[in-house]
């Protein structure tokens, strides 16, 4: 099969192009996915640079959410059958025409959303949902924080909040552009506040907006440089899970002793590295509470998917991988395989 590949395992942008791999063959309990779409995302550029691992027998080759339709069942799979139309969650493989993957880790797509909008959803939203409902214990009334609000998970963040009653959502983001799309955002599904963390002490805000009280939950990609106010935006009793360490993992000067005056909760977070099990149950749970809400941009449900402007074919993958690198997206950018 086709697939996209990187020259001598690991390099720049110019180095990724179209060639010939192995097809997968199911295991007992897999199903093998035709690949209509797939998505981005800014682990595929860590991993194509040789800086982030690639979990113990996953496929070596890119992306892990997609859209497509099943072509093989492996024994002891009765869930899922010829041409079912899925979407779902791969530890690697899916910037390919074929990918394997546990019958667990498998979506039913909606009818309402297109190939594109079922391949944005796997890896953002089900990471929003574990960041915020299964570690942020999120609950209504609360205040939540969110950096990189304009990122794909940073706008899932943000809309299942609001679904789940928070009383205030405040997203940070570099611009005002950003921000103003942010808030924007149609059914009143965005974040009710944002914040420029390059112009503004987000801490400060925070604290002005929610009348002193602080973030019950924050949502961090960032690390470094965000530490000291997140923990000053922290309410008592308040959830933090850090996603990334954008900024660096280092932090100077610290007291700790405002983690225990705060009874501060602070959990690091990955998804990929998860075992399976772990994976289907949180799956299994995403499909209970979230999936029903899904519907496209143009939509009326209370969670919608967004697509950046731009979706590329696979034979354009060094331009979408440009794009991630600039930081010129809003929503998804997501790659069709024509």
């Amino acid at each position: 099969m086709k697939a996209v590949l990187v020259k001598s395992g690991k390099g720049g942008i110019s180095d990724l192009y179209i060639g010939e791999t192995e097809n997968p063959t199911p295991s007992s309990g897999d199903v093998i996915v035709k690949i209509k779409a797939f998505g981005l995302n800014r682990m595929d550029i860590l991993q194509r640079r040789g800086g982030y691992p690639v979990p113990a027998g996953a496929s070596t080759v890119l992306g892990v959410e997609f859209s497509g339709h099943v072509t093989e069942v492996g024994s002891g799979v009765s869930e899922w059958k010829i041409n079912d139309e899925v979407f779902g969650l791969a530890s690697g493989g899916a910037y390919a025409e074929y990918i394997k993957v546990p019958a667990t880790h498998l979506i039913s797509k909606p009818a309402h959303l297109s190939w594109v909008e079922a391949a944005s959803v796997p890896e953002m939203w089900i990471t929003a949902y574990q960041a915020l409902v299964v570690i942020g214990k999120v609950k209504a009334g609360d205040n939540v924080l969110v950096h990189a609000g304009a990122s794909g998970v940073g706008i899932a963040v943000s809309q299942l909040a609001r679904l789940y009653g928070a009383k205030n959502v405040i997203a940070t983001a570099s611009s005002k552009e950003k921000l103003d799309n942010l808030v924007n955002l149609p059914g009143g599904i965005g974040p009710t506040h944002g914040v420029n963390y390059k112009t503004q002490d987000f801490a400060e805000e925070v604290k002005n907006i929610t009348g002193g009280v602080g973030a019950n939950v924050v949502i961090d990609f960032v690390g470094q440089s965000h530490w000291h106010k997140n923990m000053a935006a922290l309410a008592v009793d308040g959830h933090m899970t850090m996603l990334g360490l954008l900024s660096g993992g280092e932090v100077e000067s610290f007291n700790l002793g405002i983690i225990l005056y705060k009874r501060l909760h602070i959990e690091g977070s990955t998804l990929r590295s998860r075992s399976v099990a772990y994976q289907t149950e949180l799956i299994a749970g995403f499909k209970r509470d979230v999936v029903g809400h899904l519907t496209n941009f143009e939509g009326t449900g209370k969670l919608r998917t967004i697509i950046h402007s731009v979706v590329y074919s696979w034979t354009d993958i060094q331009a979408a991988h440009q794009e991630m690198e600039d930081d010129k997206n809003i929503g998804k950018i997501i790659v069709e395989i024509s």
